[in-house]
């Protein structure tokens, strides 16, 4: 009898939310692999140049999806990419807000040396639920999780909340 099919999970959120530091750890927990969208998008060249005015790359979408739906294909994967909107509903069986509250998020965003009008820019978006909003629209509720990640002590809870969603999964599929 074949094996079933791991899940894959996005896991996505306003920058600074913690979606890249989750990802890791889930993926240390479970044993499924990360992919940095980000990364990705820089390594493979799948945009147009900079944005200067939002120090950020234009992302090339086609190119993006393109190949992303050839790497989610087997499952098992853990997606951690600051918008969803872009990523059909079929590549994924979990979607993770996070969310932060702004005084954590601005801390972790002006660490990172991030431009005053780039803080301000992704603390509003936070504040207005931009990509808790996003989700809601893309994928069906029952699939989509808004979890907090303002503390270690919250970050190491997500980590086992998608460890034991994994195994329940599996046992569904058994």
């Amino acid at each position: 009898m074949a094996q079933p099919r791991l899940p894959n999970i996005l896991i996505t959120g306003t920058p600074g939310t913690g979606k890249t530091t989750l990802s890791e750890l889930a993926s240390l927990k479970t044993g499924m692999e990360h992919i940095n969208v980000t990364d990705l998008v820089k390594a493979r060249g799948f945009h147009s140049g900079l944005d200067t005015e939002f120090d950020t790359l234009i992302l090339d979408e086609d190119l993006l999806l393109d190949e992303m739906e050839i790497m989610v294909q087997p499952g098992g994967k853990i997606v951690d990419f600051h918008t969803c909107g872009i990523f059909p509903e079929r590549w994924f069986d979990l979607v993770i807000v996070l969310t932060t509250d702004n005084t954590t998020l601005y801390d972790r965003l002006a660490a990172r040396d991030y431009s005053a009008k780039k803080i301000q820019e992704n603390v509003d978006c936070e504040i207005m639920q931009v990509v808790l909003d996003e989700a809601r629209e893309s994928y069906k509720n029952d699939i989509l999780v808004n979890l907090d990640s303002s503390t270690p002590d919250q970050m190491e809870q997500n980590v086992l909340r998608i460890a034991q969603w994994l195994e329940s999964y599996m046992a569904g599929r058994q």
